[in-house]
């Protein structure tokens, strides 16, 4: 089984590996460079799900695979201050589409201000800290929490919880397909 990455982020690919990893021993992850169609840093959760899904489409039909997953990184505004949260596709070769949400954090408002100024949080965590790529490493998620919770397990979780609809299908009123049949 093939199991298609739309990104090159190491973080995001380990993310969904680890998940996969649960379901399906044998199954083979693979990362590939997918556009998001949406802005380098997206502002809402609409614009984040549409960037996921792109990606996840567009990593399916690259490599023919089995599953495409989409991770997208977004930041949200909020009357209590902007919060940082990810968005999960996965889309099958049917089309079905699953879709997940990760926590989502505060960010302290001198990061806020600097988004709000249209900069991208990967190169304002990288300033903060004075490190390099920090979106392929720990990500703000682990930067303010000290790294008791990570950016590839806060994707992990949300990677299981956008298969859910393939996991246990009856649950959402579509039909079932071979998901319990694929070999774990």
């Amino acid at each position: 089984m093939l199991i298609a990455v739309g990104t090159t982020n190491p973080v995001k690919i380990e993310a969904v590996r680890s998940a996969i990893q649960k379901l399906w021993h044998n199954a083979k992850v693979q990362g590939i460079y997918a556009e998001s169609g949406v802005s380098h840093q997206p502002k809402g959760d609409e614009e984040a799900i549409r960037g996921a899904i792109n990606r996840a489409k567009s990593a399916l039909e690259k490599l023919d695979a089995d599953f495409g997953f989409g991770l997208e990184g977004t930041v949200v505004e909020t009357k209590h201050g902007m919060f940082l949260c990810g968005w999960v596709a996965v889309v099958d070769k049917n089309g079905k589409l699953g879709l997940a949400c990760t926590s989502k954090i505060e960010l302290p408002e001198k990061v806020a201000k600097e988004i709000r100024k249209g900069r991208e949080l990967g190169p304002v965590m990288d300033e903060l800290i004075g490190e390099n790529d920090t979106k392929k490493k720990q990500g703000a998620v682990g930067i303010l929490t000290n790294n008791l919770v990570v950016r590839s397990k806060v994707f992990e979780q949300a990677v299981l919880l956008a298969l859910a609809k393939f996991i246990n299908p009856k649950y959402y009123g579509t039909e079932p397909n071979n998901f319990s049949e694929m070999k774990r």
